[in-house]
């Protein structure tokens, strides 16, 4: 069974983000004086007497507003009021009640809801100011003074929303969860990808790049397995990138890389391989995880018999540096080939985290130097004691020699390819280290 959810909604710049960094204790969610930063859904655990339940933080509601993002940002606040267990409401002590805050207040009570009304910046120790009680005028109980900034008051809350849930809501769950980031340059489709998969609207979609901000998580379960997806914020040339929002966001891209286990690399099958793409899939690829080209819009392409066989020819030639990666021609519109998706996910998720016998290792080294000599250079000759494997994710292999520097890139190739054939390493970047004889 799922975790309890636990949904922070409230009027913009109340500090909600502010909040949910500080509940699950972490910078997870973008924080910044600019109305609308938050515009997702964003996820996050909380713990609370050895209990753990979803956070999720939401875009600021604006009930009537017309605009497109405001008006996607109040969808992905319902959405995840109708997934919540409990909500908090955050309002602001400096700002005082406004009529923004009637009207959300009144949106929660339609919902059917456990609400804890939460009274955000109360940054004072002692008695509440005076403006305090007038949050009881909402009508949805005992509101709780909390600093987002200083800490005061998390626990009572915590304590207040925790209090909804049922003791038998939390089962423990041994599923193995794959981590998947989801990444590419912008406009390239990874928001519509996640929300063809989930099945509803789970990232705000649209023409306007820079339209995600936030690393959104969501966590699926199909044939295949328990899967965490992270739509991350579309990655520019730095040179275009002077908006410190958009920093921030870049700097959320490069960390769902690094806690993934997978990157899918979206590009867009219209515009076709760009040196931006190859940028991307570098930062993949260096941070040693395992890796799907997705070429997504093939819808759109207008094809014949030797279109696919071409394209793939080319990306081969364009992406030569990652030359482990399987590619993929998707279409996150029409759900074209996502089933294969998985499937490739899975696979390519195992081979990062696969450890292979010492003994196995040696037994295919002794056969590879049998069938092609080790190099030599000025009546030296390579000699490769053993090799073993120091870790995974990536696979890290150490061989220990008589002379590193005989030891040719040529010849790691060789042996690299060889690993692959004979265990089906696909999909994930390989470590050498070489040991010379009496090295530490």
């Amino acid at each position: 069974m799922s975790k309890p959810v636990i949904a922070i909604v409230g009027r913009p710049n109340v500090g909600k983000s502010t909040l949910f960094n500080k509940l699950v204790g972490r910078r997870i969610s973008i924080v910044d004086d600019t109305p609308g930063v938050t515009r997702d859904r964003i996820y996050g655990e909380v713990e609370w007497l050895n209990k753990k339940a979803d956070l999720i933080d939401t875009g600021g509601i604006e009930p009537y507003s017309d605009d497109i993002i405001l008006k996607q940002m109040r969808r992905q606040a319902e959405l995840a009021i109708a997934a919540a267990d409990v909500i908090i409401l955050v309002t602001d002590l400096r700002s005082g009640l406004v009529a923004t805050d009637m009207d959300v207040a009144t949106m929660l009570q339609k919902s059917g809801r456990p609400v804890v009304l939460c009274v955000n910046k109360c940054d004072k120790i002692g008695e509440p100011d005076p403006e305090f009680y007038e949050f009881y005028n909402l009508g949805i109980g005992e509101p709780v003074g909390v600093s987002s900034v200083h800490g005061h008051g998390t626990g009572d809350l915590l304590e207040a929303a925790f209090s909804y849930i049922p003791d038998e809501a939390w089962e423990e769950s041994d599923t193995e969860v794959i981590s998947v980031a989801v990444i590419g340059k912008p406009n390239v489709g990874k928001s519509s990808l996640i929300n063809k998969i989930v099945g509803e609207d789970r990232c705000i979609v649209s023409n306007i790049a820079g339209t995600t901000r936030d690393s959104i998580d969501t966590t699926i379960t199909n044939s295949h397995g328990t899967f965490n997806l992270t739509d991350t914020a579309g990655l520019r040339k730095k040179s275009r990138v002077d908006d410190i929002i958009e920093k921030y966001s870049i700097l959320r891209a490069k960390m769902a890389i690094e806690r993934s286990d997978v990157c899918v690399i979206m590009i867009d099958a219209q515009e076709g391989f760009t040196e931006q793409d190859s940028k991307v899939a570098g930062l993949a690829h260096e941070a040693g995880k395992a890796c799907i080209i997705a070429v997504n819009k093939w819808d759109a392409v207008e094809k014949d018999g030797t279109t696919m066989a071409n394209y793939r020819k080319k990306l081969e030639v364009d992406f030569a540096f990652m030359s482990y990666a399987p590619m993929i021609f998707i279409s996150a519109k029409t759900g074209q080939r996502l089933d294969k998706l998985f499937e490739m996910i899975k696979q390519v998720a195992n081979s990062n985290a696969m450890r292979i016998k010492t003994g196995t290792l040696n037994d295919l080294l002794a056969q590879a130097t049998a069938r092609v000599q080790p190099p030599t250079d000025k009546g030296r000759r390579l000699k490769i004691f053993y090799m073993t494997q120091a870790s995974t994710k990536p696979p890290t292999f150490v061989f220990f020699v008589n002379n590193g520097d005989l030891f040719h890139f040529s010849y790691q190739r060789y042996l690299e390819n060889r690993i692959r054939d004979t265990f089906g390493l696909e999909g994930t970047p390989m470590r050498f280290v070489v040991r010379e004889r009496g090295d530490k």
